[in-house]
């Protein structure tokens, strides 16, 4: 197996649940196992059950699993939801546009809705809410934001999440990182192999910030954002 066969395999290996990717992503769970792995549901006027369709392909619906790529996925997606009042079936019809064009199995992840892709879904997206221009823009930098915390290797393969450790500010340091290849794929300190899970852990259980900074070799502030993003999750 070569090395992009390698990568390959290991992105898109089930290795999450709903659960964990919501926490990971801070994203309601619910919202999270519909967006995966679809949801039936009654409406008030029926007694019949009617099928929510999942949104991206998971790796193993069955099993409820989730791989790291779907984890990319759920992180765009999760910036379009922050457009409030559009209903999803209206993004769904603007996904299911670009992915026939892309000709992609995940084209949230994949690296040409980085450059050609987001501009074809802005403008169907604005088409189908029949927005203005400035509707339409106001869209673009949250996606922007979001798709420049993933990174690529030299064939376009997402292999490293950086995910948001706060609420409202787009631009945010880039401290926490996920990397299927490290600590079995959960969050860890940049250039480490430190779960922001452990580091939570140990200062609710009393140890002090500049304990686990000296303890760890880590400044303060990169400590301060483990804590911030695991706040966050929880």
């Amino acid at each position: 197996m070569n090395n992009m066969s390698r990568t390959q395999a290991i992105v898109n290996a089930p290795a999450y649940t709903a659960s964990e990717a919501a926490r990971f992503l801070h994203l309601p769970a619910a919202t999270v196992r519909a967006w995966s792995f679809g949801q039936r549901y009654k409406t008030r006027s029926s007694r019949d059950w009617k099928q929510f369709e999942a949104v991206i392909a998971a790796a193993d619906p069955e099993g409820g699993y989730l791989s790291f790529v779907n984890l990319v996925e759920l992180h765009v997606l999760g910036a379009i939801r922050r457009i409030h009042s559009v209903p999803l079936p209206k993004v769904r019809t603007a996904l299911e546009y670009v992915t026939r064009l892309l000709k992609s199995k995940h084209p949230l992840a994949d690296q040409d809705f980085q450059t050609d892709g987001l501009s074809l879904f802005v403008e169907k997206f604005g088409q189908i809410i029949n927005a203005s221009q400035g509707g339409q823009v106001a869209i673009r930098p949250v996606i922007e934001a979001h798709l420049r915390r993933i990174e690529r290797d030299s064939a376009g393969i997402p292999i490293r999440l950086y995910p948001f450790s706060r609420k409202t500010e787009y631009e945010q340091p880039a401290i926490i990182v996920i990397d299927p290849t490290l600590a079995f794929g959960k969050p860890v300190l940049r250039n480490t192999g430190i779960p922001t899970a452990i580091l939570a852990e140990r200062f609710e259980a009393g140890e002090s910030l500049g304990v686990l900074a000296s303890d760890y070799g880590k400044p303060l502030d990169e400590i301060e954002e483990a804590l911030r993003y695991e706040r966050q999750a929880a």
